[in-house]
This record gives structure tokens, sequence and C-alpha cells, in this order.
């Protein structure tokens, strides 16, 4: 199903004008080879303001609209993206303890929508997402998320890697799971400042990302399976983070 029209900035300057008024750009779309100086300035705004740009071919801009495209589209964002320092400095400030969601590869908009509701009524502060390799948080992802998306800071970061550094610098421990820990969910201290690593059900967190984080833990199981869904376990550690600080 195509976009609706008012989700879409058609053109280089409209693009540019949007930008620069601070509306909020989920992804720019450019036509394979094209050139000029509007082009350049749009490449530094995106850069500026950590928008991902996709190279596609001219049939792409064309299935979305009839429109004078000139070479350029983008996705208007159904969130608004926080700064992630910014995110911490004012949950720190505003007394409480941060308990961030970082999404490594999750690309079903289902499980983001139902993880935002989770996060949402456990107290969460934020989801962390990277630019590219994950799901768009689209109008699907709203409706799964039952307005949650709304109600939470989403922070969009250009490296996972570099949002983990930060979230040490500032004191913020970083825990993923692994189906073969020693420790079970329920042994972590959830009660002071951290971040959990959800990865994608297939691969799992990245390896790079994984090596940075301060413990690993699994979540129990009954019987022999293969692994919760995604939106579940973090369903399920985001319920333990509440209990213990409920305590």
């Amino acid at each position: 199903m195509p976009p609706k029209q008012d989700k879409l900035i058609i053109g280089r300057q409209p693009l540019i004008e949007a930008i620069n008024a601070g509306k909020a750009i989920d992804k720019i779309l450019f036509q394979k080879n094209v050139e000029g100086e509007s082009i350049g300035a749009i490449r530094h705004l995106a850069k500026e303001k950590n928008i991902p740009i996709q190279v596609v071919p001219i049939e792409k801009l064309n299935g979305l609209s009839r429109a004078n495209h000139q070479g350029v589209m983008a996705f208007v964002a159904s969130v608004v993206y926080m700064d992630l320092q910014q995110v911490i400095d004012h949950t720190v400030a505003s007394g409480e303890v941060p308990l961030f969601v970082m999404l490594d590869g999750v690309t079903d908009v289902r499980n983001i929508g139902a993880i935002a509701r989770s996060a949402v009524c456990t107290g969460a502060h934020a989801i962390i997402i990277p630019d590219k390799g994950v799901g768009a948080l689209n109008e699907e992802a709203m409706k799964s998320s039952a307005g949650a998306l709304e109600l939470i800071h989403i922070c969009r970061v250009n490296s996972l890697l570099k949002a983990v550094d930060t979230l040490h610098l500032n004191g913020i421990q970083v825990f993923t799971s692994e189906m073969r820990a020693e420790k079970n969910v329920a042994d972590l201290v959830l009660n002071e400042p951290c971040c959990l690593i959800m990865g994608d059900e297939g691969k799992g967190v990245q390896p790079y990302i994984a090596k940075a984080a301060d413990q690993f833990f699994k979540i129990p199981m009954a019987g022999v399976f293969d692994s919760y869904n995604v939106s579940v376990a973090t369903g399920i550690i985001l319920y333990e983070a509440m209990k213990q600080r409920m305590k």
C-alpha cells in the first residue's frame, strides 16, 4: 500500500524547507545518480540531523507519487526523534533512574509497536534505535503500539556502539540476553540505571555490540523450545525491572 501523500515530502526545496523548519523526517530517498547543488545541501542537512538516505531507481519514486519529485522524496516521521544525551539528562534531572531499551536489527514493526507498549506500561524512559536496519516507525508500528510510541522518547542514533559508549559515560549499565548465559534475568540488578539490548530473533544482538555489554543473562523456559518472541521477551524483562523498582 503506497503511503499517504501527507506522509511524503516531494521535491528538493520543499524537503530543505521542511528539515530547516524542524520537521521530523524518517528517511530520504534519492534517485540513483541524482546531482545538483541542492542535493549537496540535502546531504549536509541529513548528516547534521541524522536522517538516513537511501538511493533508489526512478521507478521507485514514480511509484510513490506522480508529482514532479526532482529525484528526491522523503517520508515524514510518525514520531519525533530525540537526542540520547538530552533524554538521559532529562531523566536524571527528573529524579528518575534511567531504564532504556535498545533495538538491534528488529525489523518487524509489529514487534517494535508491542515493545513500545510494554516499555510505557513498565515505566521505561526511552527506546534507542539505529538509523538503519530497524523497522520503520510508521502507521502500522503506531497502531501496534496502541499509541505508546507517542508516549515514550525515541532516540535514533547512527551507531549503536557509540550509543553504548554514551550510556556508559553516564553511568548506565548495558545488559543483553544470551541463551547460554549462566545468570537469569531475575538475578540482574535492574533498579539501577540500565539499558536492555534486544536483538533480532534470528541473529540476535550483533557480536561487536554484545561484546560491549556489561552483563549477559537468559530468560528461563519451562520446556525445550527455540526462544521467546522478541517483544514478549522484552516485556518479561521490563516487568522484572518494574517489579524491582517498585520494591
